[in-house]
């Protein structure tokens, strides 16, 4: 009987912070601002090729805001910058991995890095509209 309340506070206890949760409201996670990605920025390289860089939105996130700038050699992805990143340590060991793969692919489709979803989803959201902006 003496272990019995100490066992039934701390379970209560233990439970409140389950009761108070409340899940993010739909439309609050990974999504986009309403700001459209700016226009390319163009320059004449001494070989002839064109370079230019395109800022994709900023993505608000529940970790912070991820925005991405791409740099482009014609059509080829030659650098990829995080303008704006959360200031969290799987969000700095993410990035070099979710550029990496960029360069590779030469696309938004890679893979989500373990630990870092919510940046890695929106760093691809961030990029592909830089992408299409560079289509466009």
């Amino acid at each position: 009987m003496k272990r019995a309340l100490p066992v039934l506070v701390l379970s209560v206890a233990g439970l409140i912070p389950v009761w108070r949760y409340a899940p993010p409201a739909p439309g609050t996670g990974t999504t986009a601002q309403a700001a459209p990605a700016p226009a390319p920025t163009a320059s004449s390289a001494p070989d002839g090729t064109t370079r230019h860089t395109v800022t994709g939105p900023t993505v608000t996130t529940e970790k912070g805001p991820v925005q991405v700038q791409v740099t482009f050699d014609g059509d080829r992805i030659t650098a990829v910058t995080l303008l704006r990143q959360p200031d969290h340590p799987q969000t700095t060991a993410a990035v070099p991995r979710l550029v990496e793969e960029t360069l590779r692919a030469q696309s938004a489709d890679v893979d989500t890095v373990s630990g870092a979803t919510v940046t890695s989803e929106g760093y691809k959201e961030s990029l592909q509209a830089a992408l299409d902006a560079n289509g466009a």
